[in-house]
């Protein structure tokens, strides 16, 4: 047995109280007032539920070709640096998972990751549905491999065979797309289009990466007349914007969908906050650095999940509560479809995995402290302004801050 008193977040408010965790099983067996005895004992700091990542790039698949970059057990040990207790991972991969066999076959090597791992099947042109309900992504435009759409006739009647599904979207219009240039009118139509068939095919919908401010105004939109549809939005789209590329710096901060406008980046932090923004999921893109400096798009941040949203919480009056909203009981809400575990709430029956953040204890991103296998980060130098003390998993201490021994 495991257990924890301190500070307790969940989405919905804060309390003072211990939890016990069953380490046999992982799951929540007792929350009661604090006694003053426990395995660990906080104060100031905030445990939250464990976060969990709805959009990481583990890069490993039966290929082995770019476990170089990333692999699910490199993926693991940086998220749990990161303080993600749980992860959903593309499929855009060489051997991408399309039908039943691929998919189990990655199922066995998101194994290795000493986390959940939630596994999308990708959606081609000649796919169709997977015999157990799973969450699907479809990118509408040009991506690795030949997972992807020259045009909106060919995505719907595709589609079309997906009825009631979880689909997430990549929302760029391929006809919009010239090379590098991606404006911002690529993503927006392919919003609307997106929102179109969610509703047209009942599909349980997630746009991946919002990046602009009509974008987001379409998914509102959508959402008050009823459409299923969730969103997410990257640290990088939050954090930067076309204001901070140089010349020096552009192929490290090369993203699809690029930087926006500083309009756009401080809209989609007012969205995050008010709940119009459903998820913080990363994008986490692992890129050598050989490759980022040939211009490769992407950029990896599990590594430093738990000490951006220190940075929401500072610069941006995110309430602890808003947090745990948008990193443990929506993302949550998502991968509990698909899984016995319950994870996104603090609570009896569910997993006892915890992210414990001091939101005041500065921390800068240093490169030997990271643990992806791409050793890089688009926030090196940078001190956030608090620190993630511990990662509790499933009742036991899978990650600790030197500083934290007790």
């Amino acid at each position: 047995m495991f257990s924890i008193e301190g500070r307790i977040i969940n989405h919905s408010g804060e309390s003072k109280q211990r939890v016990e965790v069953n380490t046999d099983t992982g799951i929540v067996v007792k929350i009661t007032e604090p006694t003053g005895s426990a395995d660990l004992i906080l104060q100031d700091e905030l445990i939250f539920p464990g976060f969990v990542d709805l959009h990481v790039h583990a890069r490993e698949d039966a290929s082995g070709k770019e476990t170089y970059k990333e692999d699910f057990q490199s993926m693991g040990e940086a998220a749990l640096h990161g303080g993600v207790c749980c992860v959903a991972d593309m499929p855009n991969n060489l051997v991408a998972p399309v039908n039943d066999s691929l998919y189990q076959q990655k199922l066995k090597l998101a194994r290795a990751c000493k986390i959940p791992v939630l596994l999308y099947a990708g959606i081609g042109s000649h796919t169709k549905p997977l015999a157990t309900r799973i969450p699907y992504k479809v990118f509408m435009g040009p991506s690795i491999g030949d997972l992807f759409f020259r045009n909106f006739s060919e995505l719907e009647h595709v589609l079309a065979r997906y009825k009631g599904q979880a689909i997430s979207f990549h929302c760029e219009n391929p006809e919009m797309i010239n090379g590098v240039d991606r404006p911002p009118e690529a993503e927006i139509s392919a919003i609307e289009f997106a929102l179109e068939l969610i509703e047209k095919y009942n599909l349980q919908g997630k746009i991946c990466h919002c990046s602009t401010k009509k974008g987001i105004e379409k998914i509102a939109a959508a959402k008050k007349q009823g459409i299923q549809v969730t969103c997410e939005v990257t640290p990088h789209h939050l954090y930067f914007d076309d204001t901070n590329i140089t010349e020096k710096n552009h192929t490290w901060l090369r993203v699809n969908p690029p930087m926006r406008s500083s309009q756009d980046r401080l809209a989609l932090i007012s969205a995050l906050k008010n709940g119009t923004i459903d998820y913080l999921a990363t994008d986490h893109a692992p890129h050598t650095i050989k490759e980022k400096g040939d211009g490769v798009s992407g950029m990896p941040h599990l590594d430093t999940y738990g000490l951006f949203i220190t940075w929401l919480m500072k610069e941006h009056d995110f309430l602890p509560q808003d947090i745990a909203r948008i990193c443990a009981y929506n993302p949550g809400q998502f991968t509990n479809q698909f899984s016995q575990e319950k994870y996104g709430e603090i609570k009896e029956g569910y997993i006892g995995s915890f992210t414990i953040i001091d939101p005041s204890k500065p921390t800068t991103v240093l490169r030997k402290d990271l643990q992806t296998k791409c050793s890089w980060s688009p926030f090196e130098g940078v001190e956030f302004p608090g620190q993630v003390v511990y990662t509790i998993h499933k009742g036991r201490i899978a990650y600790e801050t030197r500083a934290s021994h007790h």
